[in-house]
């Protein structure tokens, strides 16, 4: 059924507070969408009042835009959907998402950014358009592809995004002569690195980690799903992470071999051994460092990464902070751009 014309289109700055409220909807759901991506959705009514809003949910479950279609009821008739990603347009695990737009006539449908999944790619809007439904592309963009950027990066490398994530007192020492390392940080910033694993669908460390340290790698200081575990190398026998993928191959096989089963960001908590590997294959999407108000002093502490340093000022490797956030004393800083892999830099 053709939309029903409503009201004139919400200004421009409506549509603005709705994606950032599309925005803030997902990121409630960011731990238990995958390897669907976290997307949010808004309805506003004729006169651009927020009436529904909803959340992808977890695999199997309905999509963000079909969870705030059905609390909007008929108040959607004549509205506009506001929605981070593109809506589907082919059957996956549910229906399409066009079809449940085209049903509640809608007026308009506001959308972050277009899905590059070659199942989509620019189908959904061309179906909604040919409905007579208008479409606005690329409201509040940058912000809508940070949030997505392990979906996006998946999408279009078939990759995942490799986030590479390290503790590290204020002389960049990551543990002391002896080895002993825990703990760097206080409790409240090792809380947020099981956030990163909730987030990621796979987490990456060496053998000589497990030997050492004897991690779990589990979730257990937030609500969220344990990842896969994976070992370079061999875990012994009586590790606590197992059940473990063991992996003696290639960084870049393992990464083809995590992409194709669904993976779509993984996070690096290896030593300076691992990261070093990882950041010299040119493998490395983000940087997430842990910095404790603390020094060793000195220069026989572990340091961030192995191998040889940049000869000359001229050829460091320079990315780009893109947050640094205070954690109950430590900081918790965010950088892109440092041996990053060349595929969607711009997610």
């Amino acid at each position: 059924m053709s939309p029903q014309p409503g009201a004139a289109p919400p200004a421009t700055t409506a549509y603005t507070d709705a994606m950032r409220l599309a925005i803030r909807t997902a990121a409630d759901v960011r731990s238990s969408t995958s390897p669907n991506p976290w997307v949010g959705a808004v309805v506003l009514d004729p006169s651009g009042t927020v009436v529904a809003t909803g959340a992808t949910q977890p695999p199997g479950g309905d999509h963000a835009e079909v969870v705030a279609l059905r609390i909007a009821g008929d108040r959607a008739v004549g509205g506009t959907l506001v929605v981070t990603l593109e809506p589907c347009s082919h059957h996956g695990r549910t229906p399409p998402c066009v079809d449940a737009i085209l049903s509640a006539r809608l007026a308009r449908v506001v959308i972050g950014t277009p899905d590059p999944d070659p199942k989509v790619a620019g189908s959904g809007v061309t179906a909604l358009r040919a409905a007579g439904v208008d479409v606005v592309v690329g409201v509040e963009e940058s912000e809508v592809r940070r949030q997505l950027r392990a979906y996006l990066h998946h999408r279009s490398t078939g990759r995942p995004y490799v986030v590479v994530k390290m503790a590290a007192t204020l002389d960049g020492r990551t543990a002391a002569p002896d080895g002993s390392s825990r703990w760097i940080t206080g409790e409240s910033a090792r809380a947020d690195v099981h956030r990163l694993r909730a987030e990621s669908d796979a987490v990456i460390v060496g053998a000589g980690t497990v030997r050492t340290d004897d991690p779990e790698l589990t979730v257990r200081h937030v609500t969220g799903r344990d990842p896969l575990r994976v070992v370079l190398g061999s875990a012994p026998l009586d590790a606590r992470c197992r059940p473990c993928l063991e992996w003696d191959g290639g960084l870049p096989d393992l990464l083809e071999r995590l992409g194709a089963d669904g993976c779509l960001q993984v996070l690096v908590e290896g030593g300076a051994s691992v990261v070093a590997a990882f950041r010299s294959a040119r493998l490395v999407d983000e940087w997430v460092l842990y910095l404790a108000p603390a020094i060793f002093g000195g220069n026989d502490a572990r340091p961030l990464l192995d191998g040889p340093t940049a000869p000359t000022i001229g050829e460091l490797e320079r990315g780009r902070i893109v947050e640094a956030v205070l954690i109950d004393g430590d900081l918790r800083i965010v950088i892109d751009g440092i041996a990053g892999s060349p595929g969607d830099e711009e997610a």
